[in-house]
């Protein structure tokens, strides 16, 4: 049985959210709709839910409005049941609900990711460790130790240790047999990468080799390789490698989906650099489109590097992505409408209301603080003394008497510009709040129990104010 839902809300709202979920299509038996008798609901706080709401209440999870701040966890155990929050604006909720009534799961995943540094050998042990660390927060799962060709590597043995000693999974990877087989000795999970001619490379050691055909693109070799690995009980990964566009792009995917047609139950394993580094393209796309393939031929091994700029986020973007290739598989589903972050520059729904109905809250507002939204028609501000739009965010300057006050003109040029650059690219704008990238960027930390405290121009602003009131006394 799905579980009921409470939606808490303020007067400003509850009219677009009871059509909102009207439209969704819920059972009206499935959810209720709760004023809590305050207008903006994003100010509603747990003071005022204690006081208007008694326990025990008939819902079985209550969703709050994406932008109030309190202590959910408090609430959850004050009065018996979950409280979460939704989505920010009323336009995403359809989404956020997903499939069954509840926000999408994407915390599972069948991919592991190895991450490569590239040039291993050169880069002291303290930040190699702390390289790694970075890799393993943004998703990796296993950390690749990139050999260089002529390059001296003393320090391999050292460098597997210092990794295996931090809890992570390590690999290493390299041409030269002697490395390889240094690796494995060493404690390394797994190296990169072998062929039908030197599986002794690991012998007498756990080591999963990575077997490759020889020469390049010979599926027959490749899949002789794999047979003597089972002949020899050897723990092994295949990949047939995928080659770069112009390259042997299309036939190398051809291969793969052959040895999965070949070896049914081959754990494959797939390195993305050599699209995502050799394509100057925003890498996200590549990214998603390449966790597809490994998702519908169940390759649950990628290698990734980031030498090139353009990919500095790849780990992020591969995480992101395998989560959603799952979530979809698993519902038998378009990857499409569970979010996960992997839309950057653009978004679905960048404008959360019509022009209409930013012209009806900004008649509703009664105080003089300015509020700035981007809407089909530019970008407007309004207050209680006026509601103004342009796409032109210079010909809203005269218009908001704030000539005399350089903090506040500060301010209000910051977010205009923010506001301008949304509307330009088609993505979400929110005041007082960063620009969403995805996975493209680090989010800002943020409270989630406190609204944010006055900023420097609001304070500047206050105090300013402050002093000429002082001055007329």
């Amino acid at each position: 049985m799905a579980d009921k839902l409470l939606f808490l809300t303020g007067h400003l709202a509850e009219a677009r959210l009871n059509g909102t979920l009207s439209e969704i299509g819920l059972a009206e038996d499935a959810y209720a709709v709760r004023n809590v008798g305050i207008k903006v609901a994003a100010l509603m706080t747990e003071k005022i839910l204690k006081n208007r709401l008694e326990a025990p209440l008939d819902a079985d999870r209550v969703i709050l409005p994406g932008r109030v701040r309190m202590n959910l966890e408090a609430l959850s155990d004050h009065f018996g049941v979950p409280f979460a929050l939704g989505p920010e604006e009323l336009i995403d909720l359809p989404q956020y609900l997903g499939r069954g009534g509840k926000p999408p799961d994407l915390s599972g995943y069948d991919i592991n990711i190895f991450a490569e540094i590239v040039e291993a050998p050169e880069v002291p042990l303290d930040q190699l460790v702390a390289r790694a660390r970075q890799h393993k927060a943004a998703g990796a799962d296993v950390i690749d130790i990139g050999c260089r060709p002529d390059v001296a590597f003393p320090h391999l043995e050292d460098a597997v240790r210092a990794l295996k000693s931090e809890g992570l999974k390590v690999s290493v990877d390299s041409g030269d047999m002697d490395e390889l087989r240094r690796g494995a000795q060493a404690g390394a999970d797994f190296v990169l990468s072998l062929d039908e001619d030197n599986l002794d490379v690991v012998a007498g050691t756990a080591c999963i080799p990575v077997l490759v055909a020889k020469p390049h693109g010979d599926l027959d070799s490749l899949i002789r390789a794999i047979d003597k690995a089972k002949a020899r009980n050897i723990a092994h990964l295949a990949d047939p490698i995928l080659d770069p566009i112009h390259f042997g792009f299309m036939e190398s995917l051809v291969r793969y989906a052959e040895l999965r047609r070949r070896c049914p139950d081959v754990e494959i394993l797939m390195g993305t650099g050599n699209l995502t580094e050799l394509t100057e393209a925003d890498s996200q796309g590549l990214t998603a489109m390449l966790i597809g393939i490994c998702s519908e031929l169940h390759i649950r091994n990628v290698l990734i590097v980031q030498v090139s700029p353009h990919t500095r986020r790849t780990v992020e973007e591969h995480d992101a992505a395998r989560r959603l290739m799952f979530r979809a598989r698993q519902d038998n589903a378009l990857p499409k409408g569970y979010g996960g972050g992997l839309l950057s520059l653009h978004e679905l729904r960048p404008l959360p209301q019509t022009p209409d109905e930013i012209a009806e809250a900004a008649a509703a507002i009664k105080d003089a603080n300015f509020r700035i939204e981007a809407g089909a028609d530019g970008v407007h501000i309004y207050n209680r003394f006026g509601h103004h739009a342009d796409a032109d965010p210079f010909e809203l300057f005269p218009k908001l008497g704030v000539d005399d006050d350089a903090s506040h003109a500060f301010y209000l040029g910051y977010e205009l510009a923010k506001a301008e650059i949304a509307r330009a690219l088609g993505k979400r704008y929110t005041q007082d709040r960063p620009l969403d990238w995805g996975v493209a960027a680090d989010k800002p930390s943020e409270d989630m129990i406190h609204h944010a405290p006055e900023g420097t121009t609001l304070r500047a602003a206050r105090e300013k104010a402050e002093r000429e009131r002082d001055n007329k006394k």
